[in-house]
């Protein structure tokens, strides 16, 4: 198949991560895959070492006339049978043509971006029901999971901290959304316990001045963007996704992959991915002392964090593998029709 992805994201993300391992599967499987980005030397980089050379564009705001002729142009001469256009911006620039157009949606975005396109697609079946809620036709309105690859490496050398003590990982952005507050305030209920949160933003401030307030700062590790996330999985004890507002949860896929316990808290997409007490706990959001009783049964409970990570892997490998994921996508795309 002739295919394109169009993605003005940011220059970190979950759905720009599963934008470029979708990319380069694809091609792995012998599409001709044309990706669109919004300009960013690291992303085509990597792209390109993955065999698949990207198109750079300005993707600019509402005063960016060079963008959209450009983005037709490129699909003109590409000829592909349907192109994905990935979040608001990519879909406010991407013009309909001989192709199938895809929007693509990870969360609650604004639908008005997207009228033109000929059929949606989200990676929850709760985005799929809010999106036929606003009057989408449901044959118009597709579930389509992400994956994730197959975590597997060496702890780090060095995070600070001491031989044997318990620690819990978390990642994504340090934004209010994200709830790490939560986490650090859930801290204070575990005076042996480490967390270890790797990720950047605009509240790491706030989140060392709360470390300090709570008396946690020496046990709460903000490491920053990283890209040793397997090993980070491979050297923790348990998984927090203590997320205000998810709505999926793609670092909850990567533990199980690792065969981690993972504890969330009870948002969308942690509500929709795990079965409470078979492989992963729910707890309810916005309440550190529920967060912190639920991580401290896990990790004083060997057998049954196992357990909880073996099931958890169990629904990796049935559910958000690379294999049954690439297949579903991949036979969507070769079967979707124009309207």
């Amino acid at each position: 198949m002739k295919l394109a992805h169009v993605m003005a994201g940011s220059r970190s993300g979950g759905a720009e991560l599963f934008f470029e391992r979708l990319v380069s599967a694809l091609a792995r499987e012998g599409d001709s895959v044309l990706p669109v980005i919004r300009r960013n030397a690291d992303r085509a980089a990597r792209l390109a070492a993955a065999g698949v050379p990207s198109t750079e564009l300005a993707f600019g705001g509402l005063m960016d006339l060079f963008t959209r002729p450009r983005l037709r142009s490129n699909l003109l001469r590409h000829a592909p049978r349907a192109v994905v256009a990935w979040m608001s911006r990519a879909a406010r620039h991407t013009p309909q043509g001989d192709w199938v157009l895809l929007g693509r949606l990870g969360g609650y975005y604004d639908l008005r971006y997207y009228r033109h396109c000929d059929h949606l697609v989200a990676n929850t079946r709760g985005l799929v029901a809010w999106i036929k809620a606003q009057g989408w036709p449901a044959q118009r309105v597709h579930y389509l999971p992400n994956f994730v690859h197959d975590a597997g490496g060496a702890p780090p050398a060095e995070l600070g901290v001491p031989p044997g003590a318990k620690k819990v990982l978390a990642l994504g952005r340090l934004h209010p959304n994200k709830g790490f507050d939560i986490l650090v305030r859930a801290m204070a209920h575990l005076p042996a316990v480490h967390a270890v949160i790797a990720g950047e933003g605009p509240e790491r401030t706030r989140l060392e001045r709360l470390a300090a307030e709570a008396g946690v700062a020496e046990r709460v590790h903000l490491l920053g963007w990283r890209t040793d996330v397997a090993g980070l999985l491979a050297g923790a004890d348990a998984f927090v996704c203590p997320s205000r507002q998810e709505p999926l949860g793609n670092a909850i896929i990567e533990a199980w992959s690792a065969r981690l316990a993972v504890i969330a808290c009870a948002s969308e997409g942690p509500r929709e991915l795990i079965t409470p007490g078979v492989d992963g706990l729910l707890v309810p959001r916005d309440e550190p002392g529920a967060l912190a009783s639920s991580i401290a049964s896990v990790l004083e409970d060997p057998v049954r964090a196992k357990s909880l990570g073996k099931r958890g892997r169990e629904n990796f490998d049935r559910n958000y593998a690379e294999a049954p994921v690439l297949a579903t996508w991949r036979g969507f795309l070769g079967a979707v029709e124009k309207l």
